[in-house]
């Protein structure tokens, strides 16, 4: 009733679930390096801490996994059957490597976001632990410097409505502009 397309596979449900914040083994990534600086600096309560900007290499990822395509991966592709929930409960104790793929775009938050996943397996180690420095890079963003790049993300359009685009995220700018 909440959702205008019934999702057509556990894949589908996860992609569902990971953007309204229920916990999945797919971790969001985005296309957008404007996108990614955002959810870097976002959280306001975390001000008093240094942010994290993380940027991944994905068919270099899918390299260490030997899937030897110089373009990322689908959740259709024949290399993620082994990730559905069904083989998963076939075999709990086999544990690969992760992958990164994109979704179908078949959610607002999901286009805006330009969202695409790493999905893990059963190995629950985080993923830098899979990569050498050349797959996935940090790049400390200091505490200091959180508002200036909040102000400026505005500034170039970036802002809770372009990726959040629902009325909750207008009712809750406007809330913070009237305070």
């Amino acid at each position: 009733m909440l959702i205008d397309r019934h999702p057509k596979d556990s894949f589908d449900w996860m992609f569902l679930m990971q953007h309204y914040g229920v916990p999945t083994r797919l971790l969001d990534w985005t296309e957008s390096p404007l996108t990614a600086l955002y959810f870097a600096v976002s959280d306001k309560l975390t001000d008093d801490v240094d942010a994290a900007l993380w940027s991944l290499k994905p068919t270099e990822l899918n390299r260490i996994a030997r899937v030897e395509l110089d373009e990322i991966l689908s959740f259709d592709d024949d290399e993620l059957k082994s990730y559905s929930l069904e083989t998963l409960r076939q075999n709990p104790r086999n544990k690969l490597t992760p992958l990164a793929t994109i979704a179908t775009r078949n959610n607002p938050r999901i286009q805006a976001q330009l969202g695409v996943f790493t999905i893990h397996h059963l190995d629950q180690r985080p993923i830098e632990d899979f990569c050498t420095q050349s797959e996935v890079i940090k790049y400390r963003i200091p505490k200091a410097s959180k508002e200036i790049i909040r102000n400026e993300l505005k500034l170039l359009g970036i802002s809770k409505f372009t990726l959040f685009p629902e009325l909750a995220s207008i009712g809750e700018i406007l809330n913070g502009t009237f305070r």
